[in-house]
């Protein structure tokens, strides 16, 4: 058994600047079989780098404290989730969760199976330079940063 506070928790900001109170408890906790992180997402903020799908892993949100919105979907769908509610993903499900209102969204998420995702079942959706569009993007594991290559074009981003 472990315990923790999740203010003894280290905030790390994501790796892709998109918030900056992040907090893993799964690493803490010496978790092995499922993920849990802890946000503070304040306005604008977001608890991903956009819209994007684990095939390996199903996600739960479970909203602390404010309201935040779920794009889901390829179609551009939002859900807004409230203080109390929980949210679910299946493996392959496109999600994106961000703070759209004026407070601080605070929430957990949880994802099984692995304390880590498998960053070649990592999918997302971003614009791309060479195609001029939106295309479906994938991700190689960070070592210094992640780089994000276009899966139509090849075409790749390295981000800090």
């Amino acid at each position: 058994m472990e315990r923790v506070t999740i203010d003894d928790i280290e905030a790390e900001p994501h790796p892709m600047g998109v918030n900056r109170e992040r907090r893993n408890v799964s690493d803490a906790l010496g978790a092995e079989e499922m993920s849990a992180v802890h946000y503070e997402l304040e306005p604008g903020e977001s608890f991903s780098g956009g819209l994007h799908t684990h095939h390996d892993q199903e996600e739960c949100f479970y909203i602390m404290e404010g309201v935040a919105t779920f794009e889901h979907g390829t179609d551009g769908e939002e859900t807004e989730v409230e203080a109390g509610e929980v949210i679910h993903f299946e493996p392959g499900e496109f999600q994106c969760g961000r703070n759209k209102s004026d407070g601080t969204v605070v929430g957990l998420a949880l994802a099984a199976p692995g304390s880590q995702h498998n960053w070649e079942d990592l999918e997302s959706f971003a614009p791309c330079g060479e195609c001029d569009e939106v295309t479906p993007h994938g991700v190689e594991e960070p070592v210094d940063g992640f780089t994000i290559f276009c899966k139509e074009c090849g075409n790749e981003m390295q981000l800090a």
